[in-house]
């Protein structure tokens, strides 16, 4: 099959529908939600809603798999879930195409994300889990054994939909939890879909994927049998998953919202950046968590390199994701669609605001607001505080590395930072001084398999990635030894 068009797969799911994996069976509801196609703003599919029902024999499910899961050997799911990216690889335009129906960002990049969640997955399970010596001389040995939690609550978003829920499944169960997945309502169907492909690679019950709204979400963070929750969402709804974990003290996960600032040094390479500066700004139309909010330019360079940014902005080709041309997709939803409109409302209305480029939603239908710079802003401003989640950047000015510092550290967010400089020391030495989860040198954007990542301030709590982020999910337990 072609999946080159949103009618060819609107076609196949019309033939066949999606349905939730529990209990290692594929099941339907007798409700469902209207799909959402971003690009025109029509319903394009139904999706099973799962009754609360259905998600307690998920969680039920998953607590009856757990213990012969943990009993298996590391290298066991190490080739279970080996076999899971394969499934990914081998259905990546399938998915993609899926995720570019329903989320709107070109298909060629909804492949990327697929092709992408597979290597992020290969890489963590080649990570060695093995108990950590912390005394191995004197009269007694200590050493520190790790045990899966049981049941994993994930929650996933709906701007990378299978980007962030197979990280969110590849921690839970190469650590020998199960695992209760909910994808955002916006964004179900290639998630759905993902768990009819898995549905033999896994034993019953260990991975659970339902569909649903927020009253799943709150239903799973008040379940006394799932033991954590790994959430990727805004700050005030982590906020909330946090509030109602909490009678049950479940560990958490929690990747929320970014302001990322990048900090342009007055000796940086301007030309050469505004390629790089544009693309970490509005990748994925900028929903994208750690994508740059905030550009502090120094103001020797200020004018140039706003100059240059909206030039390449203005020839960005903003449409439907299926049109090879597209570089840019909608906003995912309208609500979302509302707030970047309301931002843009407020910037114009602004004395000093400056709209270098952009600045309009555009007419007809579908989500898309075009790519917009805006200069003349500071903070006390919604574009310059607060996470607008859409393809709008502003630039503002800044005279010493002090200053800028300052300003970047001065919100409450802090996923990602980054600094651009010709000088790699002085680089990494305000690198240093910013408080953020990750701070790039001369890029933005992007995890390492084998790095932590996590935000800090309220942009989150606990990690993925790397072995501390393996260990978020388990429990440690200090064994001493009499030597």
């Amino acid at each position: 099959m072609q999946w080159s068009s949103a009618q060819a797969v609107m076609a196949h799911l019309a033939a066949h529908s999606v349905r939730h994996l529990i209990d290692g069976e594929l099941v339907g509801s007798e409700s469902v939600d209207g799909i959402v196609n971003p690009s025109t703003g029509e319903v394009c599919a139904n999706s099973p809603k799962a009754s609360f029902e259905q998600f307690n024999e998920a969680v039920s499910a998953a607590v009856r798999a757990q213990k012969a899961w943990a009993a298996t050997t590391v290298e066991d799911r190490r080739e279970r879930l080996s076999a899971f990216a394969d499934v990914l690889s081998e259905h990546a335009e399938e998915l993609g195409a899926l995720i570019t129906l329903e989320q709107g960002r070109p298909f060629a990049l909804g492949m990327g994300e697929i092709q992408r969640a597979a290597t992020l997955l290969n890489a963590v399970i080649a990570i060695d889990l093995e108990d950590e010596t912390l005394r191995g001389k004197g009269p007694e040995k200590v050493y520190v054994k790790y045990r899966p939690l049981g049941v994993v609550g994930a929650i996933a978003p709906w701007n990378v939909p299978i980007g962030l829920a197979v990280p969110k499944i590849t921690h839970a169960l190469y650590t020998g939890n199960a695992v209760v997945l909910k994808p955002s309502p916006y964004t179900p169907l290639a998630t759905l879909r993902l768990g009819e492909l898995a549905q033999h690679v896994f034993p019953p019950g260990v991975l659970n994927i339902v569909g649903g709204g927020n009253e799943i979400g709150e239903a799973m963070s008040t379940h006394p049998d799932i033991a954590k929750i790994s959430f990727t969402g805004s700050i005030p709804t982590g906020r909330r998953v946090m509030a109602a974990s909490a009678p049950h003290l479940k560990r958490l996960t929690l990747e929320l919202g970014g302001n990322d600032a990048a900090i342009v040094r007055h000796d940086a390479d301007v030309e050469r950046i505004v390629p790089q500066l544009f693309a970490a700004a509005f990748v994925n139309s900028g929903q994208v968590c750690m994508a740059i909010k905030r550009l502090y330019v120094h103001e020797s360079l200020h004018d140039r390199l706003a100059s240059l940014l909206a030039e390449h902005a203005a020839k960005v080709v903003v449409g439907d994701g299926f049109d090879p041309k597209t570089q840019l997709g909608p906003v995912q939803n309208k609500a979302q669609f509302e707030s970047v409109k309301a931002v843009l409302r407020e910037v114009h209305a602004h004395p000093d605001a400056r709209v270098l480029v952009g600045g309009h939603a555009r007419e007809g239908a579908g989500y898309y607001i075009e790519p917009t710079i805006v200069a003349g802003l500071a903070e006390g401003t919604s574009l310059v505080d607060q996470e607008t989640f859409g393809p709008v950047l502003p630039i503002l000015s800044f005279t010493s590395d002090d200053e800028a510092v300052q300003r970047a550290n001065a919100s409450n967010f802090g996923l990602g930072a980054s600094v651009w400089s010709e000088d790699i020391r002085s680089a990494e030495a305000i690198a240093r001084r910013l408080v953020a989860g990750s701070v790039w040198i001369n890029r933005h954007v992007g995890v390492d398999p084998l790095v932590p990542f996590g935000g800090a301030k309220s942009s989150g709590i606990g990690h993925q990635f790397g072995l501390a982020g393996l260990r978020d999910f388990m429990q440690p337990a200090a064994i001493y030894v009499p030597t």
